[in-house]
């Protein structure tokens, strides 16, 4: 069983190059994401879980996503959470069963900033990206999949998304072992990464 972290800014591109390991491994590749573990601030009001830091480290469930890596690595099935964008809550009835499979993905912006969590990784992986490009992508994915204004958008990138950005994601990129530059797009260093996830699956 192989474990790859793969982390990087908002709009980095992480979702390309977790598509692109997916479609070159096939079936036996599971994906952990770390928004499936928001700490649930249901019993918060609505104004105040809007307002919420959500690029913090404490935002996590860490020991839960800890504890529910550590199952699969001994091959067991876990009930994965399942959170919500736009309630900013976890669901109290729902969950997501998730497999043991040969290839575990763990991503997320912050994974790389947990040592636990880190100990459970074989090959960790930051996705870098040009900040406007990020921007650009946050901006397009937050209206149309999180139901956000412009206004809401840039509020919050300017207030919670850059500077989590420059104090916690950005320097855990000291803690990868590959690091792929202009994001998802890049097409040689996704298929080095994969060349090497190969040759330690053949061992």
């Amino acid at each position: 069983m192989l474990v790859i972290g793969i982390a990087g800014g908002t709009g980095s591109g992480k979702t390309t190059v977790v598509r692109a390991i997916k479609e070159a491994l096939g079936d036996g590749v599971v994906v952990v994401p770390q928004d499936s573990y928001y700490k649930d601030q249901s019993h918060l009001p609505m104004d105040v879980r809007q307002s919420l830091n959500f690029d913090h480290p404490d935002a996590i469930d860490f020991e839960l996503l800890v504890e529910q890596l550590e199952e699969l690595k001994k091959g067991n099935s876990v009930n994965q959470p399942v959170y919500s964008y736009i309630t900013c809550s976890r669901s109290k009835t729902e969950t997501v069963t998730v497999e043991p499979a040969s290839v575990i993905i763990v991503e997320g912006i912050l994974i790389f900033t947990c040592e636990k969590l880190r100990e459970q990784m074989d090959i960790m992986v930051y996705v870098d990206a040009d900040d406007d490009d990020r921007l650009l992508r946050v901006i397009s994915r937050d209206i149309m999949e999180r139901g956000k204004s412009v206004h809401q958008v840039m509020d919050r990138y300017e207030k919670t998304v850059k500077p989590m950005h420059l104090q916690f994601i950005s320097p855990s990129k000291r803690y990868a072992d590959i690091i792929i530059p202009q994001g998802g797009h890049n097409t040689v260093a996704i298929n080095i990464l994969l060349a090497a996830i190969e040759k330690v699956l053949s061992k």
